[in-house]
């Protein structure tokens, strides 16, 4: 599967202009990691977002007490770090390779060039992210009426 393929596969770019995907597919690169390497870790920078083309990865996150707790595991087509590439917030949680692990990266500073230069690929964009945002509002509003 190629960079443009990967990505129009991916929840935040598959409504996005063809153009405009075949764009951050030629800032993307590739890499690899090994089982145990970690693609980011909590509290670190977040330099970019990283979607998987292969392997599995677990994200972790120290709650407040200090114990690491295992929020998920991911695979092909996930897309983590996204909210980084946007507001250049710390990252949330750890990711760590647990199989061989080949993900697209795609680096801040190279997205938000592109988005300079395509404002108008940032405008489809928006909707995309606002939506997910919601829904994350709306599983946690969900989660705190369970706790209560």
């Amino acid at each position: 599967m190629d960079k443009e393929q990967a990505l129009s596969k991916v929840s935040i770019f598959e409504n996005l202009n063809p153009k405009y995907v075949k764009g951050i597919a030629g800032i993307c690169t590739e890499r690899t990691f090994k089982p145990g390497d970690y693609l980011m870790k909590q509290g670190e920078s977040g330099i970019g977002l990283f979607i998987i083309l292969s392997g599995r990865v677990r994200i972790e996150k120290n709650d407040t007490s200090g114990r690491q707790v295992e929020i998920a595991e991911n695979g092909p087509g996930e897309i983590m770090g996204e909210m980084a590439v946007f507001d250049g917030s710390p990252r949330s949680a750890s990711v760590l390779a647990i199989q061989e692990t080949t993900c697209l990266v795609l680096a801040s500073w190279e997205f938000n060039s592109f988005l300079k230069t395509y404002p108008e690929a940032a405008l489809e964009l928006l909707p995309i992210i606002v939506r997910r945002f919601r829904e994350t509002n709306d599983a946690l509003i969900g989660l705190k009426s369970i706790k209560n």
